[in-house]
């Protein structure tokens, strides 16, 4: 069977530059200024027309108002960015039922169904569109293709992609464009698709040629979950899961929550008792479903998408801040609805003044008090699927562990338990900082400060407390030299250990450098080196520093 054979046939509705969108809408802001939201020192989303003038996410404030003098920076606010994009669910469940919201500004679809109903998936396409701009004015983009990230690159390109080919289709794209499909935090991915690149594997098709098991021991759950997106697959393919029951949970409002706030308090209690049933079960969820019903009767109903396992799954907190968003959503539309009908209501009492009193009374529509709230984990799977990590708090590792922690500390002392911080200094040694475990005190040197000097990355994966002593040589066998303009004698050929490996030797593949590092040149002692990085024929790459004529090694790259 092919990895797309498991795929489902999925349509995705992209509505661009959301975040921007969202919050120029609340504010107000023309939709011909160039705008973009901020996190309160980088870039995170830009407009059309500020794009046009250079701004990129990712820039400095500074730099983007620099750029275009006239950009409208907007607070970052995931709360409202779900409030405003109900109306386009709302749109879009016109058509399609049992949609799923991934994030604000990307719905996933079932397509099977509706197509065969409105003829083809590009009529569907179509229609999708045509209602949402119909309904709210949005401009959006849809796409069509076997599995999730087929069809998120698909909507972003308008393109439905042909059953069967979403793996041609996804082959020769970089790998960077995985972050499209994350549902939490991208950092994750992103250091994940810089690692690979660094190892040469650079785009879909690379990655979906490893062989799954050595992918899988290397990169962890996070390097499976990218491989099967590579291959065209869904998040959770039937053949590598057990589907059991639904978890769910609810309670009656008494009396009835007319605020978001008192709903929310509900919630909070709704998401706890959720979430410690999973953790019990050793189970995670890949969507989540909240219901609410009204005291006038009505129903209302939406589905999230929840992060895949391997990126963490949900916590409470983030069960809480779902159903809040879909809350201020869901009266959001409610005002939206009774500001439309009020003015319809306006005209019709134009109407009856100019003496026609054909037209029937409007009933009232008003936002009702909520009566009752349920919240659901569903398409669940067992947590053992996944190779567990030390610190998962699916399966409860993390409590586990903290305690064992904590009874160690106990026996030996506060300073018994050490953890590794990493603080601002320019060689690996002084990027090291070992404070007592549990303690909240900052590092001693703060990281996010520019340190001239430093070395570059990649930072290496050992450092050694003890420097190995190295002789480096040329291909003439004589020592290789560092003068004070950086000058070396001759290209490195060999390093040779003295101790404690004495007559051990490797042949140098590459290398690069070197760098130079002079601290406290004004005191009575001065530091100065030479650093080097060099690939080993054994496969290792080193860091040897010389210091007055002797090199050592610092640390080892994995």
């Amino acid at each position: 069977m092919s990895a797309e054979s498991t795929a489902t046939r999925t349509a995705v509705l992209w509505v661009p530059d959301w975040p921007v969108v969202a919050a120029m809408g609340a504010a107000q802001v023309p939709a011909h200024v160039p705008a973009a939201t901020h996190d309160g020192r980088r870039v995170l989303a830009v407009s059309a027309t500020a794009r046009a003038q250079g701004v990129r996410r990712g820039m400095r404030r500074r730099r983007a108002q620099e750029c275009c003098p006239g950009l409208a920076l907007l607070d970052a606010d995931d709360a409202r960015d779900a409030r405003e994009f109900e109306p386009v669910a709302l749109a879009a469940e016109t058509v399609v039922a049992g949609i799923e919201v991934a994030r604000p500004g990307l719905l996933l679809l079932p397509s099977g169904g509706p197509a065969r109903y409105h003829g083809t998936e590009d009529r569907l396409a179509q229609v999708l569109v045509e209602r949402v701009a119909a309904d709210t004015g949005h401009e959006s983009q849809v796409g069509v293709a076997d599995g999730i990230l087929a069809a998120v690159l698909g909507a972003r390109a308008s393109l439905v992609v042909p059953a069967g080919t979403s793996r041609a289709y996804l082959a020769p794209r970089p790998l960077g464009e995985l972050a499209h499909v994350v549902v939490g935090d991208a950092q994750p991915v992103a250091q994940l698709v810089d690692l690979l690149g660094r190892l040469g594997v650079r785009t879909f098709a690379d990655l979906a040629a490893l062989p799954a098991a050595s992918v899988l021991s290397r990169f962890g759950d996070l390097g499976a979950w990218a491989q099967r997106l590579a291959q065209g697959e869904d998040l959770r393919p039937p053949a590598r899961r057990r589907i059991e029951a639904d978890v769910a949970v609810g309670c009656e409002l008494d009396p009835p929550a007319e605020r978001v706030d008192v709903a929310t308090f509900a919630a909070r209690r709704l998401a706890e008792d959720l979430h410690a049933q999973l953790v019990e079960r050793s189970a995670s969820c890949g969507r989540l479903r909240i219901t609410a019903r009204t005291e006038d009767g009505r129903e209302l109903e939406r589905t999230w998408r929840c992060d895949d396992g391997a990126m963490g799954g949900l916590t409470a907190a983030r069960i809480t801040d779902r159903v809040r968003w879909q809350l201020e959503g869901w009266l959001t539309a409610s005002r939206v609805t009774l500001g439309q009908r009020r003015g319809r209501r306006a005209g019709r009492d134009e109407h009856a003044q100019a003496g026609h009193d054909d037209l029937p009374d409007l009933p009232e529509d008003r936002p009702s008090p909520l009566v009752r709230l349920a919240i659901a984990a569903e398409e669940v799977v067992a947590a053992g699927v996944e190779q567990p990590r030390l610190w998962g708090a699916s399966s409860g590792e993390d409590a586990r562990a903290q305690r064992a922690l904590g009874r160690v500390q106990g026996l030996l002392g506060g300073d018994g338990v050490l953890s590794v911080v990493t603080q601002g200094g320019r060689d690996v040694h002084d990027q090291v900082h070992l404070a007592p475990w549990g303690d909240a005190a900052p590092a001693p040197r703060r990281a996010d400060l520019p340190w001239p000097g430093r070395l570059p990355e990649p930072a290496p994966a050992l450092v050694l407390d003890v420097p190995e002593d190295v002789t480096v040589l040329d291909d003439a066998g004589a020592p290789v030299r560092v003068d004070v303009r950086l000058v070396m004698s001759a290209p490195p050929a060999t390093v040779r250990w003295l101790t404690p490996r004495a007559g051990a030797s490797r042949r140098v593949l590459g290398w690069a450098g070197p760098w130079p590092l002079a601290e406290r040149w004004w005191s009575e002692t001065p530091r100065r080196r030479a650093y080097l990085q060099v690939l080993l024929d054994d496969g290792r790459g080193v860091l040897l520093a010389s210091a007055q004529g002797a090199w050592t090694v610092e640390a080892v790259y994995d």
